[in-house]
């Protein structure tokens, strides 16, 4: 079957001028498009509509997205089965965060009594998912499943003031690169700051704290972009390379 452009927007859910962006940045190319300017979709572009759509569920970004579709290798099967798992994995996420907020109303009311640890459950396992999601691969083929199931199940185990100190943490640790950044000095006491900051917060999840492990963490930060922009960021450019720097002197 073919459509127009108004036709497919109405059948998704899109603007028409969604779908024209998408054109434009060779995401999704009409069939045909006639002398007079109408684009028309076929049965392919209706499917890859529909993948770039399961993509945009998972707030994954319309690069990556062409990125991802666009490699030789990519299979639509393949994909659709990744989106089954995905999907399934951040309703479990929505079930416990809705459970959390369920407890706290009951809690609030005196008909439950509510554990510390419960408060923070469905936060702790939100971040555990997006940290899987973006990184889970790397950091298992770096570290391997039982050290990345170990940190997991310490992480999941944190107490409400050690969440919050490890939050607390990071946000200190921030604001110190912040400093050597503006310095440019490795070798300057908030750089050995920044340091231990990084020490400690990689000791609330890690099961013990080993250097080269540490070392070979900072090796990521400039390796994979995906950990440079995070930095990038929070701290701004070149973070990842600093950070880099001062965790190889002083780890």
């Amino acid at each position: 079957m073919v459509y127009q452009i108004k036709e497919l927007a109405q059948l998704a859910g899109v603007s028409t001028r969604t779908l024209r962006y998408y054109d434009e940045i060779g995401l999704l190319t009409p069939s045909e498009v006639n002398e007079a300017g109408y684009r028309f979709y076929w049965n392919e572009e209706v499917d890859r509509l529909q993948q770039i759509l399961f993509y945009k569920s998972l707030d994954i970004k319309l690069s990556e997205i062409k990125r991802i579709m666009m490699t030789p290798t990519y299979d639509i099967d393949v994909a659709l089965e990744g989106h089954h798992q995905a999907l399934k994995e951040k309703r479990d996420q929505l079930n416990v965060l809705i459970q959390t907020v369920e407890n706290t109303i009951l809690s609030r009311k005196g008909a439950y009594k509510m554990t510390q640890l419960e408060k923070f459950e469905g936060f702790k396992r939100k971040i555990m998912a997006e940290n899987e999601e973006n990184f889970g691969t790397e950091i298992r083929e770096k570290y391997g499943e039982p050290m990345v199931e170990k940190s997991n199940e310490k992480f999941a185990k944190l107490s409400e003031a050690d969440y919050n100190e490890m939050q607390s943490t990071e946000v200190a640790f921030v604001e110190m690169v912040k400093k050597v950044l503006l310095s440019q000095d490795v070798d300057s006491s908030e750089a050995k700051e920044a340091y231990n900051l990084h020490r400690k917060w990689l000791e609330y999840t890690w099961p013990a704290y080993n250097a080269e492990a540490h070392k070979g963490l900072a090796d990521l930060y400039v390796s994979d972009d995906r950990f440079g922009a995070y930095y990038a960021e929070k701290v701004g450019e070149p973070a990842a390379e600093w950070i880099h720097k001062i965790i190889h002197k002083y780890a």
